[in-house]
């Protein structure tokens, strides 16, 4: 994973938002073990604590499992997973008309070159 992180804003919501992302993704599979903090923490190049504050987030979320035994595992409910990856791709088309409305676009104008660009690229 490529751990692309910001010095504007706290590092634990971009983490998070990372690891949500991966996970819904599926780079995570559901069910699956997931790394530990520990793990994470030296791949990201953050403390412990502050993964530890991300991925106590994803578990109040749903997207995370802790067992005693077998560690953190992804959850199985792909309702979750799904709902998740909706909202954060409403969050994605919400910043993308706000960035073409700064440019001058109307929302239909963007959606339009959404179309447009899509079909280049398929």
């Amino acid at each position: 994973m490529e751990w692309k992180l910001d010095d504007s804003r706290s590092l634990w919501p971009q983490l998070k938002e990372l690891l949500m992302r991966a996970i819904v993704a599926g780079e995570y599979p559901k069910g699956g073990p997931f790394p530990t903090v520990r793990d994470l923490a030296q791949e990201a190049g953050v403390n412990r604590n502050t993964m530890q504050r991300a991925m106590a987030e994803l578990e109040a979320e749903g997207l995370l499992v802790t067992n005693r035994t077998t560690g953190r595992t992804v959850t199985t409910d792909q309702q979750r997973i799904d709902a998740m990856k909706e909202k954060l791709a409403e969050q994605n088309i919400a910043t993308y008309l706000q960035e073409m409305k700064a440019l001058g676009y109307t929302a239909r104008e963007a959606i339009t070159l959404i179309h447009e660009k899509g079909e280049e690229h398929e």
